[in-house]
């Protein structure tokens, strides 16, 4: 009875690491075949630098490749790809009564006036334009001359007043207005305002964003292995940076392919996941923004290619096919190549999609 009580100890032991239940590929109507030739493709460096990719569909883990030395253990930077666990956050927030979209952000740093470039209209900013990367503040990393570009908040020591100095952006004549751009909105890709909104979360909360993480998202979901980047003032940076474990990765997006629920128990409210990932900016052609999370199709109306999906720098992604009932990672180094992107969408489409039994 002893040895069999141990032996059931230490399965429940493992269940409560993992957290996942595996199964076949084809049990999951993927084929194996493809997957596998997939893992060749990586291992031959037709896809450079992915260190790992996994597969989950119908709630069960059914892919698990890793392709360099760290393993299943090994903390994954993803980059921006945290952008999405700070909208997560701030729903529990919000969920909990703490915060609402609508809450103005520049009265919850009062202690740091006077603000450079002062403009009434700064003060209008709210919670939901640093989730939809929309704000009035020029802030916009994907331009090197932009004063709020995100390499410029790093060589100084308070990225709080970093953001809250920047001066009210301009639009060039090739630029939409909010009032002529799809939602009301002309987006901006702006980790200083993803740093903010969790700068706001913490305020509101009375809770350091790493000690309100850990209580509300990854303590229930049983995420043991965290670590935050922090700024020079030991703040968290919530716009990037965030390493998990690739199994971790998984369950965040699991946790929203099931509305909000991991193992049945409501974690994030489903109205916040539906609203996170509804789109409220247009990035491009191709691309929507809901809150801090990315939305696309990769076929245009097919509604079985249609994705959420948080990104980061590399080609990192992690990926939700409401349609498919299925969630998959793929994580990188690729962070000097110039295809980077275009590797993790080929993985993605050519090879997880079309592994789908038709």
């Amino acid at each position: 009875m002893k040895r069999l009580l141990l032996v059931l100890l230490l399965a429940f032991n493992a269940l409560a690491q993992s957290d996942w239940e595996t199964a076949t590929p084809a049990s999951a109507e993927l084929d194996a075949k493809r997957l596998a030739d997939l893992d060749a493709k990586i291992r031959a460096g037709d896809f450079k630098q992915i260190t790992s990719v996994l597969i989950a569909r119908h709630g069960k883990l059914v892919h698990e490749s890793y392709f360099d030395d760290g393993g299943a253990e090994e903390l994954r930077n993803t980059r921006s790809a945290g952008k999405s666990v700070t909208a997560m956050l701030t729903g529990i927030a919000i969920d909990r009564g703490a915060l609402n979209v609508d809450a103005l952000v520049f009265p919850y740093f009062a202690d740091k006036k006077p603000h450079a470039n002062p403009d009434k209209r700064k003060e209008q900013i709210r919670l939901e334009d640093l989730l939809t990367m929309s704000s009035m503040v020029e802030c916009d990393d994907w331009n090197e001359y932009s004063r709020g570009n995100e390499e410029r908040m790093y060589i100084i020591e308070d990225w709080t007043s970093f953001f809250l100095d920047l001066p009210v952006r301009g639009y060039a004549p090739w630029v939409k207005r909010p009032k002529d751009a799809p939602h009301g909105r002309t987006f901006s890709y702006c980790t200083a305002g993803v740093f903010m909104a969790g700068r706001v979360l913490e305020r509101a909360t009375k809770t350091k964003v790493e000690d309100f993480a850990q209580q509300h998202l990854f303590g229930p979901l049983n995420i043991t292995k965290v670590k935050w980047p922090l700024s020079g003032l030991d703040e968290a940076q919530t716009g990037g940076g965030l390493e998990l474990r690739s199994r971790d990765w998984l369950k965040l997006a699991q946790l929203y392919l099931d509305l909000g629920k991991w193992h049945g128990k409501q974690i994030v409210s489903e109205q916040w996941v539906r609203t996170s990932t509804t789109p409220h900016a247009q990035i491009d052609d191709d691309n929507s923004m809901g809150y801090l999370f990315w939305l696309r199709r990769y076929k245009a109306d097919d509604e079985k290619s249609a994705i959420w999906y948080m990104t980061g720098s590399g080609g990192n992604r992690v990926v939700i096919f409401p349609a498919l009932d299925m969630v998959a990672v793929v994580t990188t180094t690729n962070f000097r190549i110039r295809e980077q992107h275009q590797f993790s969408d080929t993985i993605l489409r050519d090879h997880i999609l079309s592994a789908i039994a038709r």
